[in-house]
């Protein structure tokens, strides 16, 4: 299996309307930056076979010991492992209809990163 790893910070696709082209609201502003240092990076995934892995950032209010602790271990709260999945795909394809078997993970992790396993 072959691990690529990217220092981005995972942000979900939010939900947006057509004013959100003139409105500058601070969470699509978040996903524009997102896609960008997406397609800068060069993240590419295959249409079937792949694991990514979103390591969602701690937040800093918690103690070293709940750091420790939480570190590596399953994320589940908001935001959805489906959206982060949405966010992702569409900043890499255009139309992404054509993807139809990858694998999503979301668990905690010291600083914010997107891991990609794929087949060799």
């Amino acid at each position: 299996m072959k691990t690529l790893e990217y220092p981005i910070v995972p942000v979900p696709k939010p939900r947006m309307t057509q004013r959100d082209k003139w409105q500058k609201r601070p969470a699509v502003m978040r996903y524009r930056a997102f896609c960008d240092e997406v397609r800068a990076w060069g993240i590419n995934l295959p249409e079937s076979d792949y694991h990514v892995i979103f390591v969602m950032p701690m937040p800093k209010s918690w103690s070293k010991k709940k750091q420790a602790e939480m570190d590596g271990k399953p994320h589940q709260q908001k935001p959805d492992k489906d959206n982060l999945e949405k966010a992702l795909l569409d900043a890499i394809f255009d139309d992404d209809s054509r993807i139809w078997d990858g694998r999503v993970s979301k668990v905690w992790g010291t600083t914010g990163m997107i891991t990609v396993r794929l087949p060799e």
